[in-house]
């Protein structure tokens, strides 16, 4: 089985996780997760492959990255057009984020980072969910990246219907019955039940990526991979690392 930076290369991840489907299967033989413009790539001279990562070096450029955002000295990298043409050809994400669907936490701006920087999940609620997971699980066994933040973040939508446990229209409560055993880790809880609950949520979704995924689990055991939970305030534009 040939690797990539120490993992499994796409074409032997998809015969090893059974996954077959016709677009998917199409690219990773290519080589690319998706087909390139023919006109870029024609222009663009493909990067070296580099180095994964490591996870503690990830955070660092990670929070490096919110403190220039917070201080209103972003550099806003890898936003050129030579960059969109490499990006073109291949991807190295340095890191992968599982973050709310909120629209005022973008990932790339609020970490300053810039095209092929970061694989982005996102979900109201930040909530680990199987498909979720199985991006997750592409972005560490298969693209390298060797860290995942959970990103939470205050006055979150989804946690606060998860604590007043009303029923909900749709599909909506889906997603909110997977916040609701976080919720009621903190029931009981002294303070905020509204703030207690986003936090625990993301401790929560944290546990479960690593409890859910046999690959994610492998990857954490041989140091491979590290998932950290962080905390978005909306007004400051700060993260903070949440710890278990």
């Amino acid at each position: 089985m040939s690797r990539i930076n120490g993992f499994v290369d796409r074409r032997s991840f998809l015969k090893l996780t059974g996954v077959c489907g016709v677009g998917i299967a199409a690219t990773a033989a290519s080589g690319a997760l998706w087909k390139p413009d023919v006109t870029l790539a024609q222009q663009s001279t493909p990067v070296a492959k580099p180095q994964p990562v490591s996870p503690d070096a990830a955070l660092k450029l990670l929070i490096e990255g919110n403190q220039r955002f917070v201080d209103g000295k972003g550099q806003h990298p890898h936003q050129s057009r030579l960059r969109l043409q490499e990006t073109s050809v291949a991807q190295y994400p340095f890191a992968s984020v599982l973050g709310c669907a909120d629209s005022r936490v973008p990932a790339e701006i609020v970490f300053d980072q810039g095209l092929g920087d970061l694989f982005v999940v996102r979900v109201a609620g930040n909530v680990a969910s199987q498909t979720a997971i199985g991006s997750l699980e592409f972005a560490s066994a298969v693209l390298g990246s060797q860290l995942i933040v959970v990103l939470g973040h205050a006055r979150c939508g989804a946690v606060a219907a998860a604590v007043k446990g009303d029923p909900l229209p749709g599909r909506i409560g889906v997603f909110v019955e997977e916040i609701k055993p976080a919720v009621e880790r903190v029931r009981s809880k002294s303070g905020d039940l509204g703030q207690n609950s986003i936090t625990a949520n993301v401790q929560y979704q944290v546990e479960k990526l690593a409890e859910s995924s046999t690959i994610l689990a492998g990857l954490i055991k041989q140091g491979k991979l590290r998932i950290v939970g962080g905390q978005y305030d909306l007004a400051t534009g700060k993260m903070s690392l949440v710890t278990s």
